[in-house]
């Protein structure tokens, strides 16, 4: 039995292979004592180290692309673009509120104060405190501000946090960075073309929603084009940055997830991305085993 510290990075929607890294994980004896994650990685290793892991894989597997609309709740400031509150709102009904310092296993949050141009380790209070500070991604949701202080996005200073852990008392570190190498779809060759798709009335009622939300943008003067272009020079920056945190802080073993396995908000593809962390982390950890073999 190996007791491991888990270092879970951030990449939006991609990090619901997090789920498939931990249930891997725990089925080969890890022991899970000590968890540091920003964004996306501060949400899932949150939740697990409350104990309500399973819990959230259920609602997550079942959230749609209505779903997700519904949890938006928009913000017309200058600052982002949603609240978050709904999100938050929801997560705590699942889980419940907790406190970092009550949790059975160690946790990090990490979130970035932007005017001071450093990183926060939370590792007190409430949980879902952390969690909102951590996943305040520039631009789309508005900073969590605590004890004074705006904090945004993990991501934008520490997108892989090592750091965090490196005083544990644990066997082994292993890292999953949700920045890893494009991969190219298996087979698209033979892929069979996508079926006729007929438009339902809900789907055109969210279609409609959706209009009325770029409508409304439009009015107030925002770009909803360059909120693309500024989420891809995002996922850029945590790429580059993502390699040079692991190159500085090394650990034991690195999962990588490829940064184009899915876009930032694709909640809806839960199951393929949880499966696709089970097998990274499966090829991962017999990789090492047959290096430490040799």
């Amino acid at each position: 039995m190996k007791t491991v510290s888990l270092v879970l990075g951030s990449g939006g929607a991609r990090g619901l292979a997090h789920i498939g890294v931990i249930h891997r994980l725990e089925e080969n004896g890890f022991v899970i004592r000590s968890i540091a994650g920003s964004s996306i990685g501060a949400l899932i290793g949150g939740i697990h180290a409350a104990g309500n892991l399973d819990e959230y894989e259920q609602w997550v597997r079942a959230v749609t692309k209505v779903d997700i609309v519904t949890m938006l709740d928009l913000s017309w400031g200058k600052s982002g673009l949603v609240k978050g509150d709904k999100i938050i709102n929801t997560l705590v009904k699942l889980v419940g509120e907790k406190r970092i310092e009550e949790l059975p296993i160690q946790y990090t949050a990490v979130a970035t104060d932007v005017r001071n141009q450093r990183e926060i380790w939370i590792k007190s209070g409430k949980l879902f405190d952390a969690i909102r500070a951590s996943i305040s991604i520039p631009l789309l949701f508005t900073p969590f501000r605590k004890r004074g202080i705006d904090l945004i996005d993990g991501g934008v200073l520490n997108p892989v946090p090592v750091a965090p852990t490196i005083g544990d008392e644990t066997d082994i570190t292993i890292a999953v960075n949700l920045a890893g190498a494009e991969e190219s779809p298996e087979n698209p060759e033979s892929a069979d073309p996508s079926p006729a798709v007929h438009p339902s009335p809900l789907h055109e009622k969210i279609n409609r929603f959706i209009n009325r939300l770029q409508r409304s943008a439009a009015a107030s003067g925002r770009d909803w084009g360059a909120y693309d272009i500024a989420m891809q020079a995002f996922e850029a920056m945590q790429s580059s940055i993502a390699r040079q945190k692991l190159a500085a802080y090394p650990p034991d073993i690195v999962i990588e997830i490829p940064r184009n396995a899915c876009q930032t908000l694709e909640f809806d593809r839960a199951a393929e991305m949880i499966e696709m962390g089970y097998q990274k982390a499966g090829e991962c950890l017999a990789q090492a085993g047959r290096i430490r073999r040799m």
